[in-house]
């Protein structure tokens, strides 16, 4: 198995380290290697879309003793997922339902539509670590979101979402940094600034942390993502 090292010139690059273990891509160990740079603090999570939680971003947390809340729409016979529709006007009501904290580790958000709006209006909790499904149909160099539908959920196409330069734009107003995407092209993952400078995290430019999709419609040999939509995604 690959080890989670540090690198010795503290050279943050989580590509180096994918595990999959429940994830759906490399998360798993990607996670495992942000929190061996900046400690864990609380064993705490959130995992907003999970489906039946067989294939998640926090099941190997779970698995390992941490504490958490998942949440999906779909019935489920778990102890550990709640059926919740969260949408932007309800999240922190939720959060606070389930007696989350002020302070937890991790938070993860993968609803397939809604997502930028949802991490946008969440307040009553400050994770140190946000994983966050991006729309890399779109470049780096383009700022694409969704219009807010509270009834909104997958397409399969590429009208979902935002475009990782709008959730860079997001997350730096929020108070985190973009570290890294995964190398799907599905992931984007945030860590609080004050974080990022306490354990001199080297931030690299977006257009070198961005992955495009490696999902989706095939075209002369290279996946593109989904079918495009001709619907047209917000500036932002």
């Amino acid at each position: 198995s690959k080890s989670i090292l540090l690198d010795k010139k503290n050279n943050f690059n989580i590509n180096k380290f994918g595990i999959k273990i429940y994830s759906q891509n490399n998360e798993d160990g990607i996670i495992l290697y942000i929190l061996k740079h900046i400690g864990i603090k609380t064993t705490k999570f959130i995992e907003i879309g999970v489906e039946n939680g067989t294939e998640c971003n926090t099941r190997n947390l779970l698995e390992n003793s941490w504490k958490g809340i998942m949440i999906d729409t779909i019935e489920n016979n778990s102890a550990f997922i709640k059926k919740e529709h969260v949408i932007a006007e309800n999240v922190n009501n939720i959060l606070e339902k389930y007696n989350v904290p002020k302070e937890i580790d991790l938070l993860s958000i993968d609803i397939d539509f809604n997502d930028y709006w949802v991490w946008k209006a969440i307040t009553v909790t400050k994770p140190r670590v946000v994983v966050i499904e991006y729309n890399s149909t779109f470049p780096p160099d383009v700022s694409k979101v969704v219009d807010y539908d509270p009834e909104g959920g997958a397409t399969w196409t590429s009208y979902y979402g935002a475009s990782l330069l709008a959730y860079t734009k997001l997350g730096k107003s929020k108070g985190y940094d973009l570290v890294a995407c995964e190398n799907a092209g599905v992931n984007a993952f945030f860590i609080l600034h004050d974080e990022v400078v306490r354990h001199k995290i080297n931030l690299k430019d977006i257009k070198e942390i961005y992955r495009p999709p490696k999902y989706g419609d095939v075209w002369d040999g290279v996946p593109r993502g989904w079918a495009l939509n001709r619907r047209e995604m917000s500036d932002i």
